[in-house]
């Protein structure tokens, strides 16, 4: 009977899958800043989807700080065995190699581009308690006779908000102070809390307080008017057509991740934002879903890296 049992166990071993090292580890998704932003929202959209699709745990790390520089280099360093992937955004893949004179990361050679997960709206909010402006002619009119002396925030120095306010400046010929945060939920609490009245960010981190009345967007950078926000131009319908671009937020796994591992957390993404229930909540959040191919992310990162120069010279922006 024990030898009747025993051999049982040993052909139901022989018989089920091998699960391999690398499948009983979970997928870690590391996001380069803080929670409450929308490269947190994002991230955190894709968790439990991902979870179903790929048929293996997903968890998700903030590594914030420099800009996103730090969790990105975490990503580039990270072993390339298709378990760890970023969420890169047009900061940390666009503007900071623009406009940072050294960077602990390459953008282009230290990673693999995976997919562009979703297009993000700009957007220029105030809060009204401190800075009690109607629109976006009025917001200009109270720069232009107080110069220097409001002040904007940022979810840090290099981030896309940095370069829309700059880019903002420049095109309105107006002048504040840039006020740069360790990312976009320290920002806006300080904004909530009137220590700053400005604020350059993606809808998706400042909708819910516009929506509660305590922020007054002003501006969204979208080709048409939101949905989520109807009653707000785009910059171009008021004569900015250069501060009109979006933002993005995509993946990218560690230089030398397998191919077929890119391309089946591609075609993972690519499902999951279209999904009714994670499109919606994405597209309520401000968030586009999109979902390209890795060669078309990876191009798409070449070409907003040149895009971003000549942004940073034209608007005159250079950090060590």
């Amino acid at each position: 009977m024990q030898r009747r049992h025993a051999l049982s166990a040993l052909l139901a071993t022989a018989a089920a899958p091998k699960l391999s090292f690398a499948q009983a580890r979970p997928l870690r998704i590391v996001i380069p800043f803080p929670p409450g932003g929308a490269t947190d929202i994002t991230g955190r959209a894709l968790q439990e989807p991902l979870q179903r699709l790929l048929g293996m745990p997903v968890v998700t790390e903030n590594r914030g700080g420099a800009g996103g520089s730090i969790g990105m280099a975490e990503v580039a360093r990270a072993p390339a065995d298709g378990l760890t992937v970023g969420v890169a955004t047009l900061s940390t893949h666009g503007v900071n190699p623009a406009v940072f004179a050294r960077l602990p990361y390459d953008p282009i050679t230290g990673f693999a581009g995976v997919t562009e997960i979703v297009k993000a709206p700009g957007v220029i909010v105030v809060n009204p308690a401190v800075l009690p402006v109607k629109d976006f002619a009025e917001l200009v009119k109270y720069l232009k006779a107080n110069p220097g002396k409001v002040s904007y925030a940022t979810p840090g120095n290099g981030t896309i908000g940095h370069m829309w306010g700059e880019l903002f400046k420049s095109s309105t010929g107006t002048s504040m102070v840039h006020i740069p945060y360790r990312g976009a939920g320290p920002a806006i609490n300080d904004v909530l809390g009137g220590q700053v009245p400005v604020y350059f960010d993606q809808v998706a981190s400042s909708l819910p307080h516009v929506k509660a009345g305590k922020l007054r967007a002003l501006a969204v950078s979208w080709p048409r008017r939101l949905d989520v926000l109807p009653e707000v131009p785009t910059y171009a319908e008021l004569g900015y057509p250069q501060a009109n671009e979006p933002s993005w937020f995509g993946l990218v796994a560690p230089a030398g991740t397998p191919a077929e591992a890119v391309l089946r957390i591609q075609r993972a993404v690519a499902a999951a934002v279209q999904e009714p229930e994670v499109r919606d909540r994405l597209a309520g959040q401000g968030l586009y879903p999109s979902g390209s191919t890795p060669a078309e992310f990876s191009q798409q990162i070449v070409r907003e890296i040149e895009k971003m120069k000549k942004v940073a010279a034209y608007a005159r922006i250079r950090l060590d």
